[in-house]
């Protein structure tokens, strides 16, 4: 008997999932209006609340596979640790004033800029720790496993060799600490991968520096779209012996019209259209980000624990650190 071929079914081949944004700047410019006020009249007191109000909107509008992300940290842990980091900067200004005053301004200099330093890499460390413990998908929770004395070491070796490469190596340690938070990102049992390389970052940014100058300021844009697309590139996630690898699809076309356009509703509304810039740029980027591979998310297993301790969220919020270097 012969037997009839019958085409494999392509349409139910697993697709990889595709993030998007769906906040809108009015529903966000509700919330960081009346943060602002509640700060405001509690003398900054509300600040950890309202930093925990915004996250949990950002994150719980942004979807993967019909879920939504959550952020589950709350203005309690981040008041206590908002208290640390305060107490930390107030010793750290309270001992250069002091020795300002005593006209020892060289010796003023050095205390406040070597306490910086100092906390710098326990900032970092601790803001990963946290963020990603309070994040989660479905129940699943991310995590940070970067060890904090190998984060220490790594930064200061980095920082050691800028330094006295007159800040040429900046390229390189910017890459390697990327590498390290990254790639000790969890998603549950699935584990981040991030391989960036020094050099390739390094020429990257100066050809980019030479063309915006050569084009008076035009290729900015192109410059971030090339390094836009190397963060993007450069990071995968890996699942039982099969990988995700993100890609992006932004031009230096679509950065100009996202910059030129935000830079636009910032000045006409003197600052009131943040709202809008932020939701616009959060749409942007998970609209421009593909993501290619074969990782089943039903999958994942729990695996990370809660970690409640936001002292490095707020140390990094008092020091103005982006929270992915």
């Amino acid at each position: 008997m012969q037997q009839t071929y019958v085409p494999p079914d392509f349409s139910k081949a697993p697709v990889p999932p595709a993030i998007t944004f769906k906040g809108s700047g009015g529903d966000y410019f509700g919330i960081v209006i009346v943060n602002l006020l509640l700060t405001i009249i509690t003398l900054g007191l509300y600040y950890p609340w309202a930093k925990a109000k915004q996250l949990q909107y950002l994150y719980g509008n942004t979807e993967m596979e019909g879920s939504r992300f959550a952020f589950n940290g709350t203005g309690n842990e981040m008041f206590k640790g908002f208290i640390k980091a305060f107490i930390f900067m107030i010793v750290l200004y309270g001992i250069a004033a002091t020795l300002l005053m005593n006209r020892m301004i060289g010796s003023a200099i050095l205390v406040f800029y070597l306490g910086i330093l100092a906390i710098l890499p326990l900032a970092i460390h601790g803001a990963y720790r946290y963020r990603f413990s309070r994040t989660s998908w479905r129940g699943i929770r991310f995590g940070y496993r970067g060890n904090r004395k190998e984060f220490i070491f790594l930064f200061f070796t980095n920082l050691f060799l800028t330094i006295v490469t007159f800040g040429i190596y900046g390229a390189w340690m910017q890459i390697n600490l990327r590498n390290y938070l990254l790639t000790n990102i969890r998603f549950g049992s699935a584990q981040f991968e991030y391989k960036g390389d020094g050099w390739a970052y390094f020429k990257l940014n100066i050809v980019g520096y030479l063309l915006t100058i050569i084009t008076l300021g035009i290729y900015m844009f192109w410059w971030q779209a090339d390094i836009f697309r190397y963060y993007i590139d450069n990071l995968k996630l890996n699942h039982e012996g099969k990988a995700y690898s993100l890609r992006s699809t932004a031009t230096g076309g679509d950065f100009f019209k996202l910059i030129f356009v935000n830079l636009l509703l910032f000045i006409f509304t003197l600052g009131i259209g943040y709202s809008w810039i932020v939701t616009r740029t959060l749409t942007f980027v998970f609209n421009h980000v593909e993501i290619t591979g074969d990782i089943n998310l039903n999958a994942l297993a729990q695996t990370e624990e809660e970690y409640k301790d936001a002292t490095g969220e707020d140390m990094a919020d008092f020091l103005d650190l982006g929270f992915v270097i």
